[in-house]
């Protein structure tokens, strides 16, 4: 995969109006790609209420495809960071980084004792929410570009130490395995899908070890998920643009 370099724009919601004479220059600078790859694949930032209201309705179909019930609107947080990947510009994939402030994550509803342990310690934590993919084979690959970015975002550009996720007891397996996401606590069923649900966390640091041992090599027998992550170089040159973002 190749990385490009995203315009920053003000995306205020008063920017998005329709008499607003800029507005399709924000609108297409929100349109270009962090992240490409086979020319017809890409991972764009969220960042306006046009793109929030596409991804929420991936997020929706995907949910209720599933049985989760619930309301999955994303909203204009400058706490959260949402991703979009999006196939011959069609929203495929989405993910949301949550990060830690005064108002706490939302993983904090459920497990806010567990997360305060770490926060105890001098830890500093982020979480995945919304997450929703709807691609064929090549799902994988992509999953992956999606998960590697968010990491950058928290760890790289952000600089929090541990991230959370909220899995259905069938998913556990999979962020275990891998991804080397451990359970904390136990099942409960969250009033949000109306479905029980366990805890995961993962030091940062520990996932960014596993990208450098494996990310870029697909063809790798290591048995993770991390092979099919970026390479050092293509990481290295994706965050030295978000950088220069910030």
């Amino acid at each position: 995969m190749q990385y490009k370099q995203v315009e920053r724009v003000d995306t205020a919601l008063d920017a998005t109006r329709a008499d607003d004479p800029f507005r399709d220059d924000r609108l297409l600078a929100e349109m270009q790609d962090i992240v490409t790859g086979e020319n017809t694949f890409g991972i764009r930032l969220v960042d306006t209420p046009e793109g929030r209201s596409q991804a929420s309705m991936l997020i929706h179909k995907m949910y209720a495809w599933r049985g989760l019930e619930g309301t999955h609107a994303l909203t204009d947080d400058p706490n959260r960071v949402t991703l979009m990947a999006h196939s011959r510009d069609e929203a495929v994939g989405t993910l949301t980084l949550g990060l830690d402030s005064p108002s706490g994550i939302l993983a904090d509803q459920l497990f806010g004792a567990e997360i305060d342990a770490f926060r105890a310690r001098g830890k500093r934590v982020c979480e995945f929410i919304k997450l929703a993919f709807d691609m064929g084979p090549k799902s994988k690959s992509y999953l992956a570009a999606l998960i590697h970015l968010a990491v950058m975002y928290a760890y790289d550009i952000h600089r929090f130490d541990v991230l959370f996720i909220e899995v259905t007891p069938r998913h556990r397996q999979f962020y275990q395995r891998m991804l080397g996401f451990r359970q904390l606590g136990e099942e409960v069923v969250n009033p949000r899908v109306n479905v029980r649900g366990v805890l995961m966390h993962i030091e940062l640091s520990y996932m960014k070890e596993q990208i450098r041992r494996f990310g870029g090599q697909p063809d790798s027998d290591e048995r993770s998920f991390y092979p099919l992550f970026f390479s050092q170089h293509e990481e290295a040159g994706i965050i030295h643009r978000l950088r220069e973002q910030e």
